[in-house]
């Protein structure tokens, strides 16, 4: 279990970490009026409550999205009905305007990968109702942080750029090994790999993790 636990990543476990909610802003949220769906906030977990800023960074951080529920592609287990039905009992209130927090595939495809089901409660705060599925694949953090803007995105691609270029053997492209042939190659090999993930990325539609966290409509 300890080293499962080390392999794989609990989005729950990372939506927590990034969380600073404290009892003041619950107060706050007591104290609003426009509620979507009017909880009795007594009966809530202050755990389970997330701010949208805290949904929007770890959905950056793991290139998750977070949509309405008619876009999930999954089915709902049941024990989450069962929640949805207890707390519409505790707090007098038919639920409506789910979300789903989970990777882009599951909003296309029928997959397992670690969704999360949230209800708003006003003043940008949501409910985490239930997790189910699969934790999210090792390291899918490091993994997508290329991908959170285009200072990332280069910064990786001359990294692999240089490392390229030390396993490449420059004798190959000339006679007389120097650094100044070393540093011809390392700009070459940027520019091939630059050039390769700007023609992947326009033909494939892909977009950067603050573009994509809350959106229908880019692909992933």
């Amino acid at each position: 279990m300890i080293i499962n636990n080390l392999l794989t990543t609990n989005i729950q476990e990372a939506l927590n970490s990034e969380k600073k909610i404290n009892l003041f802003q619950k107060n706050r949220i007591s104290q609003e009026k426009n509620y979507f769906n009017e909880f009795n906030l007594n009966k809530l977990n202050n755990e389970n409550i997330f701010h949208i800023n805290t949904i929007k960074s770890t959905c950056v951080d793991y290139r998750l999205r977070f949509l309405d529920i008619k876009y999930f592609k999954g089915e709902i287990p049941l024990e989450a009905i069962e929640k949805i039905k207890q707390m519409e009992i505790d707090h007098n209130k038919k639920l409506n305007s789910f979300k789903i927090m989970a990777p882009s595939i599951m909003f296309r495809l029928k997959k397992t990968d670690d969704p999360l089901l949230f209800i708003p409660i006003g003043s940008n705060y949501f409910y985490l109702i239930h997790k189910w599925g699969n934790d999210l694949a090792p390291l899918r953090k490091i993994r997508m942080w290329p991908f959170r803007s285009i200072t990332n995105l280069l910064l990786t691609l001359l990294f692999l750029s240089y490392f390229v270029t030390l396993i490449t053997p420059i004798s190959i492209f000339t006679k007389n090994p120097d650094s100044s042939g070393f540093w011809i190659l390392f700009l070459f090999m940027f520019k091939a790999l630059v050039s390769i993930v700007l023609f992947l990325g326009v033909a494939l539609g892909k977009n950067f993790n603050p573009k994509i966290w809350n959106s229908k409509y880019n692909k992933s």
